[in-house]
């Protein structure tokens, strides 16, 4: 049974209605090379942000942070403004690396990302590392299933890979850390250790 305290974060309508907008955003959309529907993504996204202690615009922002790329760029952020105010829309368009189309080479987005990080406000790095270990966590699962066969489904190799994960959290680190920055250092370093053993085994 829940439990209910005074000092609980009470999730409103605002959350559900931002649900319906990243369904809408990402419906037909799959994680990269499997069948699981790509919603389950920024979903966890929110969960992680929400037991980090982020309030409902960090959540929200949580659930929207993949809708400016994917979803249609500048348009996309201003109806997010529109429905879910400036601090929702604000910490959105920081977790985005870009909103071009095509997006610019892989590399100097990730090294511009990585910078942009270590000036960020605490939420925005709260949403955006909870982002980043949700696709780490991933990624490490994956490899251990299926091994190198899983740097195919990705624009970048596994070394650009593995680099950007390390900058990031000592990116998250410099700018502060967290517990989120604490649990991404843990999967990359597992990653790592499974690219090393050859992706097999714990």
């Amino acid at each position: 049974m829940a439990e209910k305290r005074d000092d609980t974060l009470l999730l409103t309508e605002r959350f559900t209605d931002a649900v319906r907008f990243a369904w809408r955003v990402h419906q037909g959309q799959l994680r990269k090379g499997t069948a699981t529907p790509y919603l389950s993504h920024p979903l966890a996204v929110a969960s992680l942000v929400l037991e980090d202690g982020g309030d409902e615009d960090e959540a929200i922002a949580g659930l929207l942070h993949d809708a400016v790329e994917d979803g249609g760029g500048r348009p996309v952020l201003e109806q997010i403004r529109s429905e879910f105010g400036d601090k929702v829309a604000d910490i959105v368009w920081a977790c985005s690396d870009t909103d071009q189309v095509p997006k610019p080479p892989w590399e100097e987005r990730k090294r511009a990302y990585i910078e942009h990080v270590r000036e960020a406000s605490a939420e925005v790095r709260r949403v955006s590392s909870a982002d980043k270990l949700h696709n780490a966590r991933a990624i490490l699962k994956d490899y251990r299933e299926i091994g190198d066969e899983l740097w195919s489904r990705f624009n970048a190799t596994r070394e650009q890979t593995l680099w950007y994960y390390r900058e990031l959290v000592k990116a998250f680190r410099e700018a502060g850390g967290g517990r989120l920055t604490d649990e991404l250092s843990r999967v990359v370093s597992q990653l790592e250790a499974a690219i090393g053993s050859g992706g097999r085994g714990d």
